[in-house]
C-alpha cells in the first residue's frame, strides 16, 4: 500500500510512476477525499477542543460557588451539548471518508523503482545476462516435455481431467519422485543458504491475501472456499509474509530468511488457449518459496542476493537461463524492482518464466503492519519484504525432460539431483 502522505506530498510523481506502468491509475479522488478528510479533521479538533474547554469552564464556574442552575452555566452546557451533538456527526463522516480512502489507496499498485526500466509491456523487459548457453542441447529431435513425460509413462494428462478439469496433471512412478526430489533438493539449497524452513496453512483468510496485494484487485484469479473466509494459496508468499502481520519485529532479529515448500493454486483467469499443455500453466502446482523480511536500506541489496539463491538451483542442474530484468508494464501489482528468471524450453526455442524475484519494499509490509524497532530509538519503521520462487517444480521439471532428453528417448538425470532420487536414467 501507498503511503498517503507521499500521495500528498509528491502527487504528481506519484502519478507519473503509476502512469509507467499498464492499466490506468488516477490519484485525483485520493487527494480530493484527503483534503476533505483533513478539514473535517481540522473541524473536529477545534470543536473537540472547545467541548473540552467548556466542560473545564464549567467545572472551575461551579466549584467557585455558582449554582449550577445559573443562567452563565446553563448557556454554557447548551453549548456543549451543540457541540457534542456535531462531533456526533462528524466522527462517522470522517470514518467513512478514511475507509473510503483505504480501499482507493488498496487499489493502487507499488511504484516502479528508478532502476525499474520503462516500457508498456514485456517486449520492453531487458535482458540482464545469460547463463549455461553451452548446455543447451542440440538434438534437433527434442520432444516437448509433455509428450516425452507421457511415452516414459510418468505423466498424464488424461486421468487428471477426468478426476478435476483442464490444467490439471497426475505425476505417476518417477515423475511423483522425480518431483519430490527436486524439492528436497531445492529446500536442502536454501536452508544450506541461510533461510529458514517453514510450512504454513494453504488456506487463508481475507485479511492476508489483501495484506500481500492479491485483494481486492485479483480475486477472480484465487479459488475461494464458498462458506469460509479462507482462500487457497497462489504462492507461498502470502502465508509466509502474514506470519509476521501486525507485528512489530526487533531490528536486531533482521533480516528474517524464510522458504516454503507448497502447492499453489491459481484460476489463471484471463489464459484462456495458452500453455493449455504440459506442466507451465496449471491451476495447481508445487512450488519452492524464498521469503524476506529486511531493513529499507538493504532490501534492494537483498534482491540481487535472492536472485542469485534461484539462479544456483539452475546452474547446480545445469539448465540454460537468462534473467531479465522487468520492464514498467510488466510489472507485478505490488513489486517495485521484479527479475524474472527465464529456463530454456528447446522444444519451442524460447526462454520460459521458471522464477520471479522481486522486491516489494513497505508496500506489503503497509498493508501487513509489519514493522521494526531499533533498540533506544523512538518510533518503528516498516520493515521491506522480498519474494522469490526457488523454483516453480512443474517448470522446473518441464526443463529436465527438455533439455537432458536423450536421442534413445530416455531422460538423464541432472547429476545434482540424482542422490535425491536414486536414480540416472528415466
Amino acid at each position: 500500500m501507498l503511503d498517503i502522505k507521499q500521495i500528498r506530498e509528491n502527487p504528481q510523481l506519484v502519478q507519473e510512476r503509476l502512469n509507467s506502468r499498464s492499466g490506468k491509475y488516477d490519484i485525483e479522488p485520493i487527494l480530493l477525499l484527503d483534503r476533505q478528510q483533513r478539514e473535517l479533521e481540522g473541524t473536529r479538533s477545534q470543536l473537540q477542543a472547545r467541548s473540552n474547554e467548556i466542560g473545564k469552564i464549567v467545572g472551575q464556574k461551579i466549584k467557585s460557588g455558582i449554582n449550577p442552575q445559573d443562567a452563565e452555566i446553563q448557556a454554557l452546557r447548551d453549548e456543549g451539548n451543540s457541540v457534542k451533538a456535531t462531533l456526533s456527526q462528524l466522527e462517522p463522516q470522517e470514518k467513512d471518508l478514511k475507509a473510503e480512502i483505504a480501499q482507493l489507496v488498496l487499489a493502487l499498485p507499488n511504484l516502479p523503482s528508478d532502476s525499474t526500466p520503462l516500457g508498456k509491456n514485456e517486449e520492453d523487459n531487458v535482458e540482464v545476462r545469460r547463463w549455461g548457453d553451452e548446455y543447451i542441447p542440440q538434438n534437433p529431435n527434442i520432444l516437448p516435455h509433455w509428450e516425452i513425460g507421457e511415452k516414459l509413462g510418468i505423466l498424464n494428462v488424461e486421468r487428471a481431467v477426468k478426476v478435476a478439469q483442464s490444467r490439471f496433471v497426475t505425476l505417476i512412478g518417477a515423475g511423483a519422485a522425480l518431483e519430490r526430489a527436486l524439492i528436497q533438493f531445492m529446500l536442502t539449497l536454501h536452508t544450506q543458504a541461510g533461510y529458514v524452513e517453514v510450512s504454513p496453512p494453504l488456506l487463508v483468510n481475507t485479511e492476508s491475501l489483501t495484506a500481500t496485494g492479491q485483494l481486492p484487485k485479483f480475486a477472480e484469479e484465487s479459488f475461494k472456499c464458498a462458506d469460509d473466509d479462507l482462500w487457497l494459496i497462489p504462492t507461498a508468499e502470502v502465508p509466509v509474509t502474514n506470519l509476521y502481520r501486525g507485528e512489530i519485529l526487533a531490528a536486531e532479529d533482521l533480516p528474517i530468511y524464510h522458504c516454503a515448500f507448497t502447492p499453489c493454486f491459481r484460476r489463471e483467469a484471463g489464459s484462456y488457449g495458452r500453455d493449455m499443455r504440459g506442466l507451465i500453466r496449471l491451476h495447481q502446482f508445487n512450488k519452492v518459496e524464498m521469503v524476506k523480511f529486511v531493513e529499507p536500506s538493504t532490501s534492494f541489496d537483498e534482491l540481487e542476493k535472492l536472485v542469485g539463491n534461484a539462479e544456483a538451483i539452475l546452474q547446480a542442474l545445469r539448465l540454460p537461463y537468462r534473467v531479465v530484468n522487468l520492464s514498467t508494464g510488466d510489472l507485478g501489482f505490488a513489486s517495485t524492482k521484479t527479475y524474472d528468471l527465464e529456463v530454456w524450453l528447446p522444444s519451442s526455442g524460447k526462454y520460459r518464466e521458471i522464477s520471479s524475484c522481486s522486491n516489494t519494499i513497505d508496500f506489503q509490509a503497509r498493508r501487513a503492519d509489519i514493522r521494526f524497532k531499533e533498540a533506544g530509538k523512538k518510533g518503528t519503521q516498516f520493515v521491506h519484504t522480498l519474494n522469490g520462487s526457488g523454483l516453480a517444480v512443474g517448470r522446473t521439471m518441464a526443463a529436465i525432460l527438455e533439455n537432458y532428453q536423450q536421442p534413445d528417448g530416455t531422460v538423464r538425470i541432472p547429476e545434482a539431483v540424482q542422490p535425491y532420487l536414486g536414480r540416472e536414467i528415466l
